[in-house]
């Protein structure tokens, strides 16, 4: 019989028994206690599903603001913005920096008046709002918190989540702007500014998917998504912030593939794992040490060869990622390889999380693969692993100082090398594109005309910079520099400053790039 290996290359047994894996003790544990390997919760899902979460992001803010709205009434119970690049880098839409991609893939934000459109009508002290960005989060958070300010609406009564996790940019994503110490300062500083102003905003989601959409198998993503988090709870420790002060609002952002059974071992493994380095590194509390996680589907996964087969995809990793417990989940349109998922897509796919909740059974009792000798040899050699390459960053002098030394991007650029010679040879198998595919070629969905969107978006900025007074958005911008060049740490305030003046994401992120300079 041929050897059989995890996509992490983990050889598989043809059979597993009493020998493999523990089934109690100390490893195992009980759901809600530490170290949480068969949940955060001791009811999970028999006391609350997890939040179903559907990323959005079209263009104009109006156009999200309305498949939000679509959304919400589908079932929805959580929003989740994508934002265009521009708006990611800290470019406004009418730099000539931003040609040919404002609104192109997620929505253009360039000043709080955009935010409030994007928000209009939605229930902000109600819903929670996640929110993919990174290099400019404390600007787009500040935004946040501003529309929520002249609504009426109290900083306390705000729930959601900035992603602000500006490492795995260097690694696998690229929408840095600020070299690595000062990034790591103002993450820093928004850990502060939530657990003081915020408490029930996640001032982080640190991310495993986008390295394991640039090709990481599900070590390298547990590995290297906990080298980075380690580097975050030491800046902020490093700025004096207590570990229980901040680290329970500390949350993560999976992927998840195809291989169910690897898939929920890795969810499981990493609560355990990431439980351990909090109490064994910080004498952190059982809160600290909860690892609280977002799902997505695998983007990477999809195939533009017979669509619809990413719907079947889709729903294997659903049910992957509720049984290895996650507290909220995206699930990708079956047309995403094509395009901006179509309405029709998206609600198709949260329908798939809403029959696994409603129909699958999966929700009637905690962690029900526990016990199972195959997963959990495969949650223990999973652990081993991510301990194994955790220690190799460590060597290194930590997340931080791999990433310079490219330590990741070369492992994961590795893996993602054999996974195509392994895809290529038929060796791993890829239904309609490298077996039964038929012949077809992809359907082509229709875009919209992203020129006129640009240009409406121009004028939209150009109107705001008109109205606004303009001494008011220099002064701040000049106060927030000034403090920025005299190494004042509590920036949040002053960027909330100038934001309420109207001040755009570019002039708030160029005052801060001429003091801390750009990546390179």
């Amino acid at each position: 019989m041929a050897d059989i290996h995890s996509p992490s290359g983990i050889p598989v047994k043809p059979a597993y028994g009493p020998g493999d894996g523990p089934t109690s003790g100390d490893s195992l544990g009980a759901p809600g206690q530490f170290p949480f390997t068969r949940g955060v919760q001791a009811t999970m899902y028999r006391g609350r599903l997890w939040t179903m979460r559907q990323y959005a992001g079209f263009g104009t803010a109006a156009e999200t603001n309305a498949r939000f709205k679509h959304l919400l009434e589908a079932g929805q119970t959580g929003l989740s913005v994508a934002f265009d690049l521009p708006t990611q880098m800290g470019i406004d839409s009418d730099s000539p920096r931003a040609l040919g991609e404002v609104g192109r893939v997620g929505v253009a934000i360039d000043t709080v008046d955009d935010m409030h459109v994007l928000l209009g009508g939605l229930p902000l002290d109600r819903v929670s709002t996640s929110m993919t960005i990174n290099a400019t989060a404390s600007t787009l958070l500040a935004m946040y918190i501003v529309v929520a300010e002249e609504r009426g609406i109290a900083r306390g009564a705000l729930s959601g989540t900035i992603q602000n996790d500006i490492l795995k940019e260097y690694v696998a994503r690229g929408t840095y702007v600020y070299p690595p110490k000062p990034s790591l300062a103002l993450i820093a500083e928004t850990f502060r500014f939530c657990a003081e102003e915020v408490p029930q905003w996640n001032p982080i989601s640190i991310s495993g998917y986008h390295m394991r959409e640039a090709g990481a198998t599900a070590v390298q993503e547990i590995a290297f998504t906990f080298a980075n988090a380690l580097a975050y709870v030491q800046a902020a420790v490093d700025a004096g912030l207590a570990v229980d002060a901040f680290a329970p609002r500390l949350s993560f952002f999976f992927a998840c593939h195809n291989d169910l059974f690897e898939e929920v071992a890795k969810f499981r493994a990493a609560r355990r794992l990431w439980a351990r380095l909090m109490r064994e590194r910080y004498g952190a509390s059982d809160a600290s040490c909860r690892m609280r996680f977002h799902t997505q589907t695998g983007g990477v996964t999809l195939t533009a060869q017979q669509p619809l087969n990413n719907v079947v995809r889709v729903a294997v990793q659903s049910l992957a990622a509720t049984l290895g417990g996650t507290q909220s989940l995206h699930t990708n349109g079956y047309d995403e390889a094509l395009a901006l998922p179509t309405a029709e897509a998206a609600t198709l796919a949260l329908r798939t999380q809403q029959i696994v909740a409603y129909e699958s059974g999966v929700t009637q009792t905690v962690d029900p693969l526990a016990g199972s000798y195959y997963v959990e040899s495969l949650t223990d050699e999973l652990e081993r692993r991510a301990v194994e390459l955790i220690l190799k960053v460590a060597e290194l002098g930590g997340a931080a100082q791999a990433i310079e030394a490219g330590f990741m991007q070369q492992e994961i650029g590795q893996s993602a090398y054999a996974h195509q010679l392994a895809v290529e040879a038929g060796q791993r198998v890829v239904i309609g594109v490298n077996k039964f595919g038929d012949g077809a070629e992809p359907p082509v969905i229709p875009t919209p005309d992203f020129s006129q969107l640009a240009a409406e978006q121009r004028a939209r900025l150009a109107a705001v910079k008109a109205s606004r007074d303009g001494t008011a958005v220099a002064a701040c911008l000049g106060v927030l520099e000034a403090a920025v060049r005299a190494g004042e740490t509590r920036l949040m305030p002053l960027i909330l400053d100038a934001v309420r003046a109207r001040a755009s994401v570019g002039e708030i992120s160029d005052a801060l790039e001429r003091v801390w300079g750009k990546y390179r």
